[in-house]
C-alpha cells in the first residue's frame, strides 16, 4: 500500500527452507520483508510476487498466514 509508519507497525517475514514464515523480533538472518496489518496488503503483495522479489528467492506462502491480518 506505501504507507508510512514505525517499523513495529508492521509485520516483518523471512524465509525459512523456500516457506515465508512469520518474524515479529525480527531474529531471522538473511533479508526481511514487511507488510502493513492488512490482509487486503498481504494478499496484494502475495499475488504480485512481493515476497519473492523482496526475500531474493522463491518463496511458498501458507495459507494460514492470513489470521495474522486485520480484516479492513
Amino acid at each position: 500500500c506505501g504507507r508510512k509508519a514505525p517499523q513495529e507497525e508492521f509485520l516483518r517475514f523471512g524465509a525459512v527452507d523456500g516457506t515465508l514464515t512469520p518474524d515479529p523480533e525480527g531474529l531471522l538472518p538473511g533479508r526481511g520483508a514487511y507488510t502493513c496489518r492488512r490482509l487486503a496488503c498481504f494478499e496484494r503483495a502475495a499475488s504480485r510476487r512481493a515476497f519473492a522479489r523482496t526475500l531474493r528467492r522463491t518463496v511458498t506462502i501458507p495459507s494460514a498466514l492470513n489470521a495474522l491480518y486485520e480484516r479492513r
